[in-house]
């Protein structure tokens, strides 16, 4: 089996207010440095046969008219390798 990662992010001009929560209690949690935060979401998917560019395909579709809300979400499609485990 293969893995396919869908990133979500929301696109750089809608405001993020957990984002922006986040940044704000970070220098109170003792991290300091951190210009800006953007949340997003991370979808991991297990394809079953070939990783080819018809299944690919299939997946962006998938992310443009379910996972993603295209409006105000921008999103990736990769590939990951897998590690082997180790014995």
């Amino acid at each position: 089996m293969a893995r396919v990662v869908v990133d979500v992010m929301m696109k750089p001009e809608i405001l993020d207010p957990q984002g922006q929560a986040v940044q704000r209690a970070l220098p109170r949690l003792g991290f300091e440095g951190i210009a800006d935060v953007r949340q997003g979401k991370r979808f991991e998917l297990e394809l079953e046969g070939p990783v080819d560019d018809a299944a690919l395909a299939r997946v962006r579709e998938m992310a443009e008219t379910f996972l993603a809300n295209t409006v105000i979400e921008d999103f990736t499609v990769r590939v990951e390798e897998r590690e082997e485990a180790a014995v």
